[in-house]
């Protein structure tokens, strides 16, 4: 290879971490991401005869979203998946949490595969973007590994916010800007050695310090976002691309590039070894996991003191006691 390790570690820090902000998204949404092609990428890795094999990453992340769901300690007569892929949620709730369920997704042949739970359910194809339900509906939303491909995602919680009941809650969770920093890098920098130049192949994603106001101007209150990182080791590159692919979650932003050469993955291969590989050989891609919670207001809800009604100044706390 022409780039030395110094140079990549240089690299590294330029192009490592993610790359698109949603920040306050004023002005309209983006259109990032092409739907019909993620439609297909779902149909199709959910076809596979060996599709569950995949499924590891979204079951994870659908087991630490149930136990937000169990953290808030209420009953959810009626409640909505949004996303639902498979179905990776619904399998870790009991009906006595959960009275109803209905499951949305954007791939028909996702919802076919749906995972068998004790809590009555109803499938409702339909885009993440375009809910069907009328407004109040919901005592619970919630929504994992979906989010993170939506272009309007103001907009989508908005849609959320509004089919919700008064003090209904939605928990979400989705993949953040520092997802696959490793593959990115590996495959910014060996087309950067090989081709003279570097196309965007891992998706753009959320930024953590965004998602609070987003929550916020969709009209959420008593906001809750916290991070968590699930890091899997791979043999090699071309193990995490092909996992990728399985999931569904291959690249789907129109301005992908739609090939790899093969001298610019082999060199790829080596990149991600050489800074990233473990002492067996294996080579880690790490999912950073962005969760959410949001609650539509109501008037039962507490209210924060108004400003300036304290009776105690910071100062004299250390009189106190």
């Amino acid at each position: 290879m022409n780039v030395n390790l110094q140079s990549l570690r240089s690299l590294q820090r330029l192009c490592g971490a993610g790359w698109r902000r949603l920040s306050s998204m004023q002005g309209g949404s983006m259109n990032v991401f092409d739907r019909r092609m993620k439609r297909k990428q779902k149909k199709w890795a959910s076809s596979l005869p060996d599709s569950a094999k995949y499924d590891y990453l979204k079951n994870e992340v659908g087991g630490r979203l149930a136990d937000r769901i169990y953290d808030v300690s209420r009953t959810f007569p009626l409640a909505l998946d949004v996303g639902c892929g498979k179905s990776h949620i619904a399998e870790y709730l009991s009906k006595d949490v959960v009275g109803r369920l209905f499951l949305t997704d954007i791939s028909d042949s996702s919802l076919r595969k749906n995972k068998d739970c004790e809590i009555p359910t109803h499938s409702v194809q339909a885009d993440e973007e375009f809910l069907p339900f009328k407004e109040n509906t919901f005592d619970l939303v919630f929504s994992s590994m979906s989010m993170h491909w939506i272009n309007d995602l103001p907009g989508a919680l908005r849609q959320i916010h509004q089919v919700l009941k008064p003090d209904g809650v939605f928990i979400g969770a989705m993949l953040g800007g520092d997802t696959l920093y490793e593959l990115r890098c590996s495959l910014q920098l060996a087309e950067l050695e090989r081709e003279g130049g570097f196309a965007p192949h891992i998706s753009p994603y959320t930024a953590v310090t965004d998602l609070g106001n987003l929550l916020g101007q969709a009209g959420f209150n008593m906001l809750t976002v916290d991070v968590d990182e699930v890091q899997v080791h791979y043999p090699c590159i071309l193990e995490v691309m092909t996992d990728l692919q399985g999931m569904g979650e291959s690249n789907c932003a129109w301005n992908r590039k739609s090939l790899l050469h093969r001298d610019t993955i082999l060199s790829a291969a080596a990149i991600y070894k050489e800074m990233y590989g473990s002492e067996d050989g294996s080579v880690p891609a790490t999912f950073q996991i962005l969760y959410t919670i949001g609650w539509k207001p109501h008037k039962s809800q507490a209210k924060p003191a108004k400003r300036g009604s304290a009776n105690v100044s910071f100062a004299d706390l250390s009189k106190t006691g």
